[in-house]
């Protein structure tokens, strides 16, 4: 999977988008925003699509959305009514200074970014010490078998997305971010919702 290829299949997906998400992703998302700490003033959403996580956003803290793909982000544009500022930049290479944001969030984006491992350090660089990371996506668990998830890995890339992506794997990476919340949040627990802060 590469980043050509992600704009390609997102021109496709853009305009179904929402309704191949919405029904399973509403709560979760509501669910992960509610949990930014009241002292928040600067957000920053990693993978914004067309826009599903602007809804719940506070209204009083400077808002920040970043998507890959044109196609989605146009989409973005009417949910954005000027209270967030839409940036399309790739999610493994952030154009914001170290610590940036007091809180940012990931939703379905790791299991879809060439390097997920590449893309959780960026989120981190640009996160301050003592600040929140929310993340909603679906993983595999450590050890998981999961052969079907394993088996539909090689198909589901084509259609922009990944089933294989270990969370722990990618966390090990990272010794600043502390997990401290992990819940699940569809499918039977195959995705999750992470709450993990970042050591002072």
């Amino acid at each position: 999977m590469s980043y050509r290829s992600l704009q390609r299949a997102y021109q496709i997906w853009a305009p179904i988008y929402d309704r191949a998400v919405v029904g399973f992703s509403a709560a979760p998302r509501a669910a992960n925003i509610a949990q930014i700490p009241a002292a928040a003033r600067k957000i920053l959403i990693i993978g914004a699509g067309t826009g599903l996580d602007f809804p719940y956003l506070p209204t009083d803290t400077m808002n920040v959305a970043l998507d890959f793909s044109a196609a989605m982000l146009s989409r973005a544009v009417p949910r954005a009514a000027g209270q967030v500022q839409l940036v399309q930049a790739d999610a493994e290479h952030l154009p914001f200074l170290d610590g940036g944001f007091d809180v940012i969030l990931m939703h379905l984006i790791l299991a879809v970014v060439p390097h997920p491992s590449r893309a959780l350090a960026e989120a981190s660089r640009v996160l301050r010490p003592g600040g929140t990371l929310l993340i909603f996506d679906k993983f595999l668990r450590p050890g998981q078998r999961a052969p079907l998830r394993r088996l539909l890995a090689p198909l589901s890339a084509s259609l922009a997305t990944r089933t294989d992506v270990v969370f722990e794997d990618l966390l090990t990476q990272r010794p600043e971010l502390d997990l401290v919340e992990d819940q699940p949040a569809a499918l039977g627990g195959w995705f999750r919702r992470l709450r993990l802060e970042k050591r002072v």
